[in-house]
């Protein structure tokens, strides 16, 4: 199977037939200023394609290779649009079997702004843990997912793209020793109703964390992972995936001035120890390279759990002290500025902000819960807790960067599940 940019890929599944023919999406993936991923599920195997036109010109449209999704993956497919225009404005419909449906979508290709301007200005939104209930296989109890409607206020946001921080999905104890029960649990969370709108509004990148790779609390040695790897891919649509020959989901994609670098906290993951690995040799080596090479106004480096944070527990990178140690010295080292980690899995969502020894401040957005159970972790001791911004309820993280090429600023907004403010930063 391929995944590489530029690349379709088949995915998933069904049951019933709907009218429409679509179960999940369209879902807008990568974005580039020629080309750019659109996912979909349908409700059975079929042929998929996508016709696409600049605005308000559809005498001048354009149709996808078709491809022929199989229940095998669960009936999804991802289609690179291309080649496309820079800063231009598309709109786009679907094709299933030969049928060409009503409803029309709209995306906009990156602006190129190189050697001509000032970069534009952005906002995208970063959130983790995403519970969706399904009663016959959840714990007995009260439900743990909540607030489904978070989904349809991040959906009105004005954002370009949305960062899913890992627990996108939570595999359950009957689906994670098998792979008709993990490209379930996958499907089951893209289905839910209120995440239908969020899907198509701005386009999304994704990472993991343990309940979309395993178990609760895996690592490395599940046995199972190279069939999550594959679903993740599929249901996914990043530009890139294991990079440069790395295992797991290791990916980095950029948006105007500004570089992100997905990391895989799972697949190399050593058991709990103070001595032990969360990203691995060939992972950091790669990280720190491609930080050192890059001319980023802003370098986000997008991990499931917190990294600035001092709190040895749970599972914090403090609790691996010496790779923490290794790699906030290395970014010190080597004097590489403006690093922003965007992390979540805690349950709460809070900003760290760490000066290294010779001046570099390095900060760490923590942006959770969604869906999922939240709780107030005020009295829990980190030496780096950024003023009062502990928050334990359904929240969601607006980073909005603007300014001058050399004099650009970061701004930090969380809303709850109705899209209200809570709190709101400058990182300076």
């Amino acid at each position: 199977m391929k995944s590489f940019l530029g690349i379709v890929i088949v995915l998933v599944t069904s049951i019933s037939l709907s009218a429409q023919g679509v179960k999940s999406g369209p879902m807008l993936g990568y974005n580039t200023m020629r080309e750019v991923g659109v996912w979909m599920q349908l409700e059975n195997q079929g042929y998929a394609a996508i016709r696409y036109w600049p605005k308000s010109n559809k005498s001048d449209a354009l149709i996808s290779e078709t491809f022929y999704v199989e229940n095998y993956k669960a009936n999804t497919a991802t289609i690179a649009l291309g080649p496309l225009e820079p800063g231009t404005r598309y709109e786009y419909s679907i094709i299933v079997n030969d049928q060409e449906l009503d409803k029309v979508y709209s995306f906009e290709t990156q602006k190129l702004w190189q050697w001509r301007e000032d970069p534009p200005e952005f906002s995208f939104i970063a959130g983790s843990c995403v519970f969706i209930n399904e009663e016959r296989y959840d714990r007995p109890g009260k439900p743990y997912g909540k607030k489904y409607e978070i989904l349809e206020s991040i959906a009105k946001e004005d954002a370009e793209f949305m960062v899913w921080l890992g627990d996108n999905t939570y595999l359950r104890e009957a689906d994670w020793n098998s792979r008709s029960g993990i490209y379930h649990r996958f499907t089951h969370s893209r289905n839910v109703e209120e995440m239908q709108p969020l899907l198509s509004a701005m386009h999304h990148y994704a990472i993991w964390d343990d309940h979309d790779f395993g178990p609760n609390d895996s690592n490395g040695i599940y046995w199972g992972k190279d069939i999550t790897r594959e679903a993740f891919v599929d249901f996914w649509a990043n530009p890139n995936y294991g990079v440069n020959g790395l295992g797991g989901i290791t990916g980095t994609y950029s948006w105007n001035d500004c570089q992100f670098f997905l990391l895989d906290n799972r697949w190399d993951r050593t058991p709990q120890s103070s001595e032990g690995s969360i990203l691995g040799e060939e992972q950091m080596t790669w990280l720190i390279d491609a930080l050192r090479s890059s001319n980023a106004s802003f370098k986000f480096i997008c991990i499931g759990g917190q990294v600035v944070s001092d709190y040895a527990a749970f599972e914090n990178h403090a609790v691996y002290g010496a790779e923490r140690k290794k790699l906030l010295h290395l970014i010190d080292d080597y004097d590489i500025q403006n690093v922003v980690f965007l992390t979540g899995d805690r349950h709460h969502s809070e900003i760290s902000r760490y000066e290294t020894p010779d001046g570099q401040v390095i900060w760490d957005i923590t942006s959770s819960a969604l869906t999922s159970g939240t709780y107030d972790h005020t009295d829990e001791p980190n030496s780096f807790r950024y003023e009062d911004s502990m928050i334990g309820k359904n929240n969601y993280a607006v980073i909005s960067i603007s300014g001058k090429r050399k004099k650009r600023k970061l701004k930090v907004e969380f809303k709850d599940a109705e899209g209200k403010k809570i709190k709101k930063y400058k990182l300076e």
